[in-house]
């Protein structure tokens, strides 16, 4: 070939080069439509917040938890023997129902039978009767310092968190064992109110603190009083008197325990929750309220943040009727975690290999959700079957009220699915079988059972 052939060659090639179309690098993402999804409320029975009735099976109402208290005489047998038979029975009676239990042991429950193990007792355990909150003697409150008993509740609690941390079937558990109730506090056996103080020491309530906080690390804990003893513990708390004594500036309510302990930001970390006073519960939703002593529910629940309330009168008998019924499911709807999907974003082209997906979360709620559950994408067939799933890393935890909504970004393999059109949902899964899936307030939700239709993938 001769010198001037070579050069006429070189320069086609180059001009062919040029009038070529030029292709974006295999590497390159994939440009992403960003698109509004439309708002619309939740529903009331989302897990893990809301009213919840005593254990049982209710139709009246809708809820996602069930709550009970267990003596702890019924579940430890011996200084180091357990029977975990009850706590076992409730469990498993409230999940078939598809539903999270939340939970208290109590040692002294006023006018039921003692909680205190009776090998305790047999081993002289001193006790104090007392004829209060409708007692007349039946239950005894605990010497709370003597060893035998703190160091049975140390072992307790160490042996309910290696059986149960992490249970599916658990919510909550609420740091009971101490007090009347379990809610840490022995009134008017104060020290004030009356002479004699029963309350255990601020050692003792350390030591059951601190045993709590590390036996437990996936389970969400809850104690009754905001204090110096818990305010850096992995733990929230519980008003039992919500809207009756919640509201500041009383100094024993408790949004101004939170205020004087400088607690009022853990729950966006840690759980609130609690009970509604059972003086309002039937009264609290009328309209007027017709309660002669309550707080106002939306500034107690607002400012305490609580995710879910004990609230047994809207379950018993026929439940609420008419507008009160629709007045408590805004109140149980109002509590906790709101999460809407704003936005999604999908690939504006046809895809091959790989596709990028996206969203903005809002949380138009009071708290964020407390538990990391994964979340599912799936590509559904024209027929309506899920052709493929995908498990993303994202996390819905903490997605804080009133902030910026989270982006959350993911590449998926596309390999296995044939040329066309589907439809791509989200899912949080629920580890509880049988429970409800976390649901998004959006019009799109459920389209698909259990599922957030966030838009249509074109594979090529």
């Amino acid at each position: 070939m001769t010198r001037a052939v070579r050069a006429v060659l070189v320069l086609a090639l180059a001009l062919a080069a040029m009038s070529a179309p030029v292709s974006a690098p295999a590497s390159a993402a994939p440009s992403l439509t960003w698109t509004p999804l439309t708002y619309r409320q939740a529903p009331a029975d989302n897990p893990l917040k809301g009213f919840m009735p005593y254990t049982g099976s209710y139709q009246t109402f809708p809820h996602s938890m069930e709550w009970f208290y267990l003596p702890l005489r019924d579940l430890m047998t011996g200084p180091a023997t357990f029977d975990w038979t009850p706590l076992e029975r409730q469990l498993n009676t409230i999940a078939r129902r598809g539903h999270h239990a939340a939970f208290r042991v109590y040692l002294d429950y006023p006018a039921k039978p003692t909680g205190i193990p009776q090998f305790l007792l047999d081993q002289g355990l001193t006790t104090h009767s007392y004829p209060d909150h409708g007692n007349n003697g039946l239950s005894v409150s605990p010497d709370y310092e003597d060893p035998r008993l703190v160091a049975a509740l140390d072992r307790f609690i160490a042996a309910l968190g290696r059986r149960y941390d992490g249970d599916p079937r658990i919510g909550f558990v609420q740091a009971g064992l101490i007090g009347f109730w379990g809610e840490w506090h022995t009134w008017p056996y104060d020290g004030g109110t009356r002479p004699e103080n029963w309350m255990a020491s601020e050692a003792t309530q350390a030591a059951v603190l601190n045993r709590f906080d590390k036996a437990f690390n996936r389970t969400r804990l809850l104690v009754r009083y905001p204090s110096a003893l818990n305010k850096d513990l992995r733990m929230g708390y519980h008003d039992d008197s919500m809207a009756f004594e919640t509201l500041p500036p009383t100094s024993w309510h408790f949004v101004q325990r939170l205020i004087d302990n400088g607690v009022t930001e853990k729950w966006r970390n840690e759980p609130i929750g609690g009970e509604l006073r059972p003086e309002v519960q039937s009264c609290v939703f009328d309209a007027p309220v017709s309660c002669s002593q309550y707080e106002d529910y939306t500034e107690s629940v607002t400012l305490s943040h609580a995710s879910f309330l004990l609230n047994q009168a809207p379950f018993e008998g026929d439940g609420f009727t008419g507008d009160e019924w629709f007045r408590a499911v805004a109140g149980a709807r109002s509590l906790g975690y709101e999460l809407t999907v704003t936005e999604a974003a999908l690939p504006a082209a046809p895809v091959r290999g790989h596709a990028t997906v996206g969203v903005r979360v809002a949380n138009r709620g009071l708290a964020p959700f407390y538990y990391d559950w994964d979340v599912e994408l799936a590509a559904i067939d024209a027929a309506g079957r899920v052709a493929k799933r995908w498990t993303l890393p994202w996390k819905i935890t903490g997605i804080q009220p009133g902030a910026v909504p989270a982006q959350l970004t993911a590449q998926v393999s596309v390999g296995g699915l044939g040329k066309g059109e589907y439809d791509l949902a989200v899912r949080v899964a629920n580890p509880l079988p049988g429970g409800n899936d976390l649901r998004f307030a959006n019009v799109t939700q459920d389209v698909q059972s259990g599922l957030l239709t966030l838009g249509r993938l074109t594979v090529a």
